[in-house]
């Protein structure tokens, strides 16, 4: 496949995924969905051992793209619960991918930036980079990725970052364990990989058979918790509170709230 909003390469039993749009701040359009999507069925085939993912430029990923956010409003209940459920299968193919998973998060990752943050199993941050679960600023809901953050974090932790939508940093993140460690922008890579090779040097039967075993403690209630949350996030986009927060956010300008 010619990937345009990804770039995917393969070398020494690691594969790497690099979201390919610096000049939006790598943000998620539904064919990066795609084209990820694809490349993690690529990367698995390919015989790799290890994913990484990281982002072009000076972001890891800032959240869904202005377009597509825009082409959300008026779309009917049908067509959100479609886009909704694709969205919810690319975070969890990336939460329960047979392969281990490195986020190297080089800056800037918000909303669903820091949802495949949230996703991979480990997470390793510059000192800079920035998260945060934005979605209630615009009227959303962050309900797919908070299915996880839950599990991750605690409730009292998961509430406090999804119900205020504030920014925090990488110190305040590895405080709550969603960052592993904290690199200096020079090495993070370098780090990356010694991170690869180091799980690469255990068994890769054990590796896959441990992440599987890890996984299916939460599967079931993953399974409800997910499919309530596609028609909650569906839900959310037919509000006049949503109308209203994307508006607002594209006028760059504070939003009135109806709570409808």
């Amino acid at each position: 496949m010619n990937y345009t909003t990804i770039e995917f390469k393969r070398q020494d039993g690691i594969a790497t995924i690099t979201l390919n749009r610096p000049d939006k701040r790598n943000a998620i359009s539904f064919q990066l969905v795609d084209e990820l999507m694809h490349a993690l069925d690529e990367a698995e085939k390919s015989g790799a051992q290890i994913l990484i993912l990281t982002g072009a430029g000076k972001a890891f990923c800032a959240g869904m793209d202005i377009d597509e956010l825009k082409s959300l409003v008026g779309k009917t209940h049908e067509q959100n619960v479609k886009d909704s459920a694709r969205m919810a299968e690319m975070f969890r193919f990336l939460y329960e991918y047979p392969l281990p998973t490195i986020a190297a998060v080089n800056g800037a990752a918000v909303a669903g930036g820091t949802g495949l943050a949230t996703m991979c199993d480990f997470t390793l941050a510059v000192p800079d980079a920035k998260f945060g679960y934005t979605e209630v600023r615009i009227g959303f809901v962050p309900a797919i990725v908070s299915s996880i953050l839950v599990w991750q974090v605690g409730h009292k932790i998961a509430r406090d970052l999804l119900l205020t939508g504030r920014l925090f940093d990488a110190a305040e993140a590895h405080l709550y364990g969603l960052v592993n460690e904290i690199v200096e922008p020079e090495r993070l890579m370098t780090r990356t990989h010694e991170l690869a090779q180091q799980i690469l040097a255990n068994s890769p039967s054990s590796v896959r058979a441990t992440k599987r075993l890890i996984n299916s403690f939460i599967a079931k209630q993953l399974d409800q918790q997910i499919a309530e949350a596609i028609e909650d996030n569906a839900r959310i986009r037919t509000t006049a509170d949503f109308r209203e927060g994307v508006a607002s956010f594209l006028e760059k300008r504070k939003p009135v709230w109806s709570g409808k």
